[in-house]
């Protein structure tokens, strides 16, 4: 069965943002999905498109509230 993970990357700036995002990234299973917290600017643009680079799919990237959004993404195939 899928699992859902969280992580929240709103106190921290580039590159650890994505530093801390591609380690939980690493540890997920096929189908598993990683909710992560970020504030806008560099970490909004550019953890979709390097997790997108690195295979992964990202599922949805929805507004919180403020600046923060949260970007889900799954390890695994499109819809699937």
């Amino acid at each position: 069965m899928a699992k859902t993970f969280q992580l929240d990357v709103t106190r921290d700036h580039c590159p650890m943002t994505f530093v801390k995002t591609k380690l939980e990234l690493e540890k997920l299973g096929e189908g598993d999905r990683l909710e992560v917290l970020v504030t806008e600017g560099e970490p909004l643009d550019n953890i979709p498109a390097s997790a997108k680079e690195q295979g992964f799919y990202v599922e949805e990237i929805s507004h919180i509230e403020g600046a923060v959004h949260k970007i889900i993404i799954k390890k695994g195939a499109e819809g699937g």
